[in-house]
């Protein structure tokens, strides 16, 4: 693809973000939900690869229909109360159109089902986009509409969400799965809270933004696309390996990590709440999402390859890492002793 028809795309991702993001009326909300669509599909699919291919179609289907009922929800919002402002959405059936229609947006259960086949059949640096930029605008519509919607949908959808994303990671072997049902176990974490503390939700999300952006873009750099690979790549960056192994436990949220910070504080304002058996079944849950990033970490660190393996040695290269990992990584790892000002700015 050539570099033109790349920072076109780039352009129309963030202008679509942004629209999104900045937007009061639904129907500016909506349109930069399409922008977005329609700039991330060329990226996914520029390998022509069939699962590639696959990958788009998929994508291009699910994003349709959501963005479809966004459309069907605002309308009849509109239509029995005269409001087309994102914040004044009240009517009953409104309500629970949009969260199924976010939910599908987001790839919570029960419509996670495309998130970890579109992450299979795309590049690393595209799946890390469709985690983290792809994300932002319906997290933000959720934000908005929050007051409107029902806790007790959005509840029963993140606790299923937090057992099928560690569930059903624990048997893959693809980094890009597995990584796609981490995706949908973090999300677990931010629909549970976001009635309840909307603004802890947000940070939820930019955390986890962070520290999945430092793992991809570290399996980006060693080219792992398979655990099979990530056994092999210990002698050619040793040093990012094991920073990889740190950056995996703080995504687990293991204290004293930067992703233990949300964790804590979404279980504290839980029992606040008076739903304190909900925090416990999220926290036993999230063992599950433990087991695979401790997989993970140690066949990137730990597992020697045994001498009759089909892969070649890769020799050691001293090329500098990407100041871009070392940031993130030094942020995934460091943040947990601020956190009293991350709170403040928040």
């Amino acid at each position: 693809m050539n570099p033109q028809a790349k920072l076109i795309f780039a352009l129309s991702l963030t202008l679509g973000t942004t629209l999104t993001i900045s937007s009061n009326h639904w129907i500016m909300a909506w349109t930069g939900l399409e922008i977005n669509t329609l700039a991330i599909l060329p990226l996914i699919s520029k390998s022509h690869h069939p699962r590639a291919i696959e990958a788009a179609t998929k994508y291009f289907l699910v994003q349709a229909a959501a963005s479809a009922l966004v459309l069907f929800s605002s309308m009849t919002n509109a239509w029995h109360t005269g409001q087309w402002d994102i914040t004044q959405l009240s009517h009953p059936t409104s309500c629970l159109i949009l969260t199924v229609a976010l939910a599908m947006k987001l790839g919570l259960v029960p419509f996670h089902f495309w998130f970890p086949e579109v992450l299979q059949g795309s590049s690393l640096i595209v799946g890390l986009l469709l985690s983290t930029l792809m994300k932002f605008p319906p997290i933000t519509l959720l934000y908005l509409t929050s007051p409107s919607l029902k806790p007790s949908i959005l509840m029963t959808m993140a606790i299923l969400s937090a057992a099928l994303g560690g569930w059903m990671g624990l048997n893959q072997t693809q980094t890009r799965k597995i990584l796609a049902f981490s995706s949908i176990s973090h999300l677990g974490w931010m629909a549970i809270i976001i009635a309840y503390s909307p603004k802890l939700a947000l940070l939820n999300f930019y955390l986890y933004t962070l520290m999945t952006a430092a793992v991809f873009l570290s399996l980006n750099s060693i080219k792992a696309l398979k655990l099979s690979t990530l056994m092999t790549t210990w002698t050619k960056t040793p040093s990012l390996n094991a920073i990889l192994l740190l950056t995996l436990l703080s995504l687990a949220g293991l204290p004293p990590l930067t992703g233990f910070l949300p964790k804590w504080l979404i279980i504290q304002e839980l029992t606040k709440q008076e739903v304190a058996l909900a925090a416990t079944i999220i926290a036993l849950l999230s063992l599950l999402g433990l087991f695979f990033y401790l997989r993970l970490a140690y066949c990137a660190t730990i597992t020697l390859p045994p001498h009759t393996t089909n892969h070649m040695k890769q020799w050691y290269n001293n090329k500098p890492t990407n100041t871009m990992v070392a940031v993130l990584s030094t942020m995934s790892l460091m943040l947990l002793p601020i956190s009293p000002i991350i709170l403040a700015v928040v």
